[in-house]
């Protein structure tokens, strides 16, 4: 239809106007689209360093996509369901120091989100959540998909707040990364509704100027009541958390334990601050039953807690009589416990702290006898009791041994919970932090393949390894797509007893039998070659360890193998642990 008006570009091109007049077109500039709240919260989250962003968009967050695609420096991962976005965002935050980013709709999409936000919590690990919510005018009444995300995640956060002013998103950003860095770190959460993020921005508002970093120092006092607490004892121990590897004090633990002759025991996700390697290494506590670590703890008059929180194990295992003397150095005061009565608290950074400490314990002459060396002695005899067992399905230990064999000393592997976490925190020898990743404080199934997604983001390159019962492999197997469709550089190794193996050791142990925790399982090799991953299927035991390190070394894809593990180990564990008796 040509309603009287010509076809600038037909004529410019084709001459085709009444006397070959040529028409020169004039290209309409774009009009560049007024910066809205989204763009705002998008330059926010780039002003607090954030890199990339875990999750699954849904219809009420459109425009904060659309913002984060405008702005283009932020890398968006697309995952398969927001639970693994939010563990690939905390486990991206425990290897990288920084906050962890996850993201999803309102609703249902939010919901998946509360189990990762409550495990980063619950460990200590940075993480924001950023969660969309349906407009303003619909949140006071029941209406499609709304949930009232501020007061679900209010209790599994350090801080849960809702966007409901356009100038308020500089403040709110700047809080919510504040406080999941605070000296106790955890997780917050932001609430961003869909009519709020179109609104248009402030022209004023931009993201506020970042804190310089506060290390704070210890009081000059209570260094000198911890020395002389310490040079009043007999059997001192060392209990080391994952706080050491926050704060990388490793170097001063070990200095410390070095001057005094102090033997160091770790929790499980302390793991890795203290080299097994070294002669003052006791291993880990934390097991459900009384391990050879304990006996240190037994005859122990003061515990010298480093980064330490009680949400790790039970306090009641090491000090059962509360007869022990315990100084509590963290960045944060510990709860209440009646087994955990602190006689000195030192609430300071913990790297000063121990610089201070032993600068203090350097100006007089303490040192200890080595108390229990054959803790160490049975833990490798342990460890290496079936290195060379060829009986099959594997046996837990010769699992653990061919792993570490296969595994190099800094790359990292995530354990998940189960019965091989059992067997993983207490046989496998961890030499450098963050090595031996360990969720010990909501104990969390599923995390770890997720996880490993996000620590290969964080480390392209590094094999990573996932080591995971098949209860909780089948609860996320869904990111193995997403770790083929990144190029994530990541093993799987399953360990197979078709059944709820740690549920099962407990039945045992409680009744002396269980039920209602078998079940079946798919092919592996199958399943791994649907998803573009490479599947291993262990049929010997003598396998297990070439195909592990050929895995690891391959240096491209995804690897699944599929280990059949014998769990009646489990129950000569106890037995064992049961009739050792060091005071005889």
């Amino acid at each position: 239809m040509h309603n009287g008006n010509i076809d600038h570009q037909t004529a410019a091109t084709t001459g085709g106007v009444p006397g070959n007049r040529e028409v020169e077109v004039q290209a309409e500039p774009e009009a560049q689209q007024p910066r809205n709240v989204s763009d705002l919260f998008v330059q926010c989250l780039v002003n607090e360093g954030v890199e990339v962003i875990f999750g699954i968009p849904g219809e009420e967050n459109i425009p904060l996509m659309e913002a984060i695609k405008r702005d283009g420096r932020i890398k968006f991962v697309l995952t398969r369901h927001e639970q693994g976005a939010g563990f690939m965002a905390a486990t991206y935050a425990h290897e990288t120091g920084k906050p962890g980013v996850c993201l999803s709709t309102l609703g249902p999409g939010a919901l998946n989100l509360v189990l990762p936000v409550a495990q980063a919590n619950a460990s200590t690990t940075p993480l924001v959540a950023i969660c969309a919510q349906g407009n303003v005018n619909r949140l006071y009444k029941e209406s499609h998909q709304i949930v009232d995300l501020v007061s679900v995640f209010r209790p599994i956060t350090q801080w849960a707040a809702m966007v409901l002013d356009a100038a308020a998103v500089p403040e709110m950003i700047r809080k919510a990364f504040s406080v999941a860095q605070r000296k106790r770190p955890g997780a917050s959460c932001l609430v961003l509704p869909e009519d709020i993020s179109q609104l248009a921005a402030p022209v004023q508002a931009e993201p506020l100027p970042l804190p310089r970093p506060v290390h704070t120092i210890p009081a000059p006092d209570t260094i000198v009541e911890a020395a002389n607490l310490i040079g009043a004892a007999k059997h001192p121990v060392i209990l080391a958390g994952n706080g050491v590897a926050r704060s990388h004090a490793e170097q001063q633990l070990k200095e410390i334990t070095e001057l005094l002759n102090v033997p160091v025991a770790t929790t499980f996700e302390g793991k890795g601050v203290f080299s097994d390697k070294h002669p003052n290494a006791l291993g880990v506590v934390g097991f459900m039953k009384h391990d050879y670590e304990n006996f240190a703890f037994d005859t122990a008059d003061l515990i010298l807690a480093v980064g330490f929180s009680i949400q790790q194990f039970d306090p009641i295992k090491i000090n059962p009589n509360n007869d022990k003397v315990i100084i509590h150095i963290n960045t944060f005061t510990e709860d209440t416990d009646a087994h955990y009565p602190a006689s000195l608290n030192i609430r300071a950074d913990i790297k000063n702290t121990l610089v201070a400490l032993e600068a203090e314990l350097r100006k007089r002459t303490i040192s200890f006898e080595p108390s229990h060396p054959q803790i160490r002695g049975l833990l490798q005899r342990e460890y290496e009791s079936c290195k060379a067992d060829m009986s099959f399905p594997m046996k837990p230990q010769r699992v653990v041994y061919d792993t570490r064999r296969a595994v190099q000393s800094d790359w990292p592997v995530l354990v998940d919970t189960g019965a091989l976490k059992m067997w993983m925190a207490r046989l496998y020898p961890t030499y450098e932090p963050s090595t031996c990743v360990i969720d010990n404080s909501l104990s969390t199934m599923g995390w770890s393949l997720p996880g490993a997604v996000g620590a290969s983001l964080s480390a392209p390159g590094v094999p990573i390894l996932a080591v995971m019962g098949d209860g909780s492999f089948m609860m996320n197997l869904q990111e193995i797509e997403t770790a083929v469709r990144y190029g994530c550089r990541i093993v799987i190794l399953v360990w197979i007893d078709n059944a709820y193996g740690l549920i099962k050791w407990k039945m045992d142990m409680h009744t002396k039998d269980h039920e209602f925790v078998d079940f079946n399982n798919p092919d592996f090799l199958d399943l791994a070659a649907s998803f573009g991953a490479k599947g291993h299927e262990i049929t010997s035991a003598d396998e297990l360890y070439p195909v592990l390190r050929s895995a690891l070394r391959s240096g491209s894809g995804v690897d699944l193998i599929a280990c059949p593990v014998d769990y009646r180990e489990n129950m000569k564990l106890i037995s064992k642990l049961g009739d050792i008796d060091f005071a005889s």
